[in-house]
């Protein structure tokens, strides 16, 4: 259960001690609130005892009357003001009018409690406070985890795009000084591996534009019945370059009459992901077996292949945003650590089940279970 700390400033201890009775054993709950919340009650006879409180701890909450001996109630609403003292203050007051109301609001004030109250005023008023604090928590740690997400991509954008454009710049800077001569052909080398580098960058920036849309929710889905295995063949087409470069077998076991309501570039999506990691961490020689099956109620999709595999504890962040898992094996092949957290996320929208076996040397198969409805 959370806390929240309160202050009660009255140089009445009927008021003070009727406050905290009240308060006791009540808890502020909504459907939209991960944990309920219940009172830390603290006490302040006068003004000047209430801002010492004040420069000494955090609350979340002040009530406080605005007759005081000494300073009085907006004085002390004042020196919060002055001092940007992030808290909700509440006036409870017998003397309210309409000029200490307007002068009190310019001051900060959030509502008023006249006296005398009612525990149910007080529990009301308090009802509406938790539920201000408890959305504006949300709200900043939402801004501290888009800066964090924000940091990271511009982090990794970073790291992934200065290794292939130094490459590049370096390439070009050789095929103009004519290190290796005036023949074109000498340089086909350096111009294959700057193709590869400027490959590597498009796929970063789609990971990415695909990552921000999904994750934004702004992405416009366009569900409909269509079939898998058209999908499928697409995306072995894609792939079937980058296979024939490595001298890896592909085949696809697929009926033509498996249908599923999706949105075809969400799915074309998932398949690029998982078939351009079953090539990439795929051995020299080796296979990839795509199939596509109803089974149980359900469209299954897996994607095998003969590669390098994975240590059982890697598993478990397989799906994380900006993870990659590093080995001696994996250290020369490139990536963002987005691809799966992007196929995570996509079979997320459907309902569908993730399911992975991998074995280091053996290699690995990803199965998506899809609700067939």
């Amino acid at each position: 259960m959370g806390k929240l700390n309160l202050l009660v400033v009255d140089d009445e201890p009927g008021i003070r001690s009727g406050i905290r009775r009240i308060l006791e054993s009540f808890s502020v709950s909504y459907p939209f609130m991960d944990e309920d919340f219940e009172f830390e009650v603290l006490e302040a006879e006068t003004g000047e005892e209430a801002i010492e409180l004040l420069d000494n701890y955090m609350f979340d909450i002040v009530l406080l009357d605005n007759k005081l001996p000494g300073i009085q109630g907006i004085e002390v609403l004042e020196y919060i003001k002055s001092q940007s003292i992030d808290v909700i203050v509440v006036m409870i007051t017998s003397y309210a009018s309409l000029d200490l109301a307007v002068k009190a609001t310019k001051s900060g004030a959030y509502d008023f409690v006249p006296k005398p109250f009612t525990p149910k005023e007080l529990r009301s008023c308090l009802e509406n406070i938790a539920k201000q604090l408890f959305l504006r928590r949300m709200t900043q740690k939402m801004q501290v985890e888009g800066k964090q997400v924000r940091f990271q991509f511009l982090s990794v954008l970073s790291h992934e795009l200065k290794s292939p454009i130094n490459a590049i710049e370096g390439y070009l800077k050789l095929m103009e000084a004519k290190r290796n001569g005036d023949n074109i052909d000498d340089y086909k080398e350096m111009i294959e591996r700057s193709l590869s580098r400027i490959q590597d960058m498009r796929n970063l920036i789609l990971d990415l534009l695909d990552f921000t849309r999904i994750e934004s929710g702004k992405k416009q889905r366009n569900i409909k019945p269509l079939y898998l295995c058209e999908i499928a063949r697409q995306s072995i087409d894609l792939v079937q370059p980058l296979c024939i470069q490595k001298d890896i077998d592909i085949h696809l076991n697929c009926n033509d009459k498996i249908p599923l309501k999706a949105d075809s570039q969400e799915l074309e999506i998932i398949l690029n992901n998982l078939l351009s990691n079953a090539v990439k961490y795929n051995k020299q020689g080796g296979r990839i077996d795509v199939i596509l099956k109803r089974e149980s109620g359900e469209v299954v999709l897996s994607v095998s292949d003969t590669g390098i595999g994975m240590e059982k504890e890697d598993l478990e962040k397989l799906f994380e945003d900006f993870v990659r898992i590093k080995s001696e094996k994996t250290k020369h092949i490139s990536g963002t650590g987005l691809g799966l957290s992007i196929v995570k996320k996509i079979a997320d929208l459907y309902g569908a089940n993730i399911l992975v076996d991998s074995k280091p040397g053996k290699g690995s198969t990803f199965t998506i279970r899809f609700p067939a409805k």
